[in-house]
């Protein structure tokens, strides 16, 4: 078995992109009122705060302040992940691993927001995210976001343009 290798920040800021198992069902979006409740049940659970978030059909990226003193992200993707399969119907399941069961890819991607700027950058990839998908041309129109919270509060535009995103450093290929 791999030896993955993490970065544990006690009380640090991270970037996620995890997946469904397969990328051709629209889960995410057509369940989007039992992932949001999944949301929620994880927040009464363990703590943290959400800075950015999209959700794509096929997958989402977000990006999490953990308290301070907090570094255990890996349970709370696992909750997560669990708690979404968990509110599905049988038929959308399938054998396989507990809290899974073939809805969710094993593995997840995570980064370690080190500064401002690369936080910058991660909200702008998160907020872009449908336009480089192609499910919209102006994130306004896409209803799966913190962008127009995002917009309403800071009240600033995307800074960074896509030819500066390292979709490498996001997640995605």
């Amino acid at each position: 078995m791999p030896n993955y290798r993490r970065l544990y920040v006690p009380g640090g800021t991270y970037f996620f992109t995890v997946n469904l198992r397969n990328r051709l069902r629209p889960i995410l979006i057509d369940r989007i009122a039992e992932l949001r409740a999944s949301w929620r049940e994880l927040g009464r659970l363990h703590s943290f705060e959400t800075i950015a978030v999209v959700v794509l059909p096929d997958h989402l990226h977000f990006i999490w302040a953990l308290p301070a003193g907090d570094d255990d992200f890996p349970t709370r993707i696992r909750l997560l992940k669990s708690g979404f399969t968990r509110r599905l119907p049988t038929s959308l399941k399938s054998d396989g691993r507990k809290g899974e069961r073939n809805i969710w890819q094993r593995r997840y991607w995570e980064h370690c927001i080190r500064d401002e700027d690369d936080l910058s950058r991660c909200v702008d990839y998160i907020h872009l995210n449908p336009v480089k998908h192609g499910f919209v041309s102006d994130p306004d129109d896409w209803p799966y976001s913190t962008w127009h919270d995002w917009k309403k509060e800071f009240g600033r535009p995307i800074n960074t343009s896509p030819e500066n995103w390292n979709t490498a450093h996001l997640g995605e290929d």
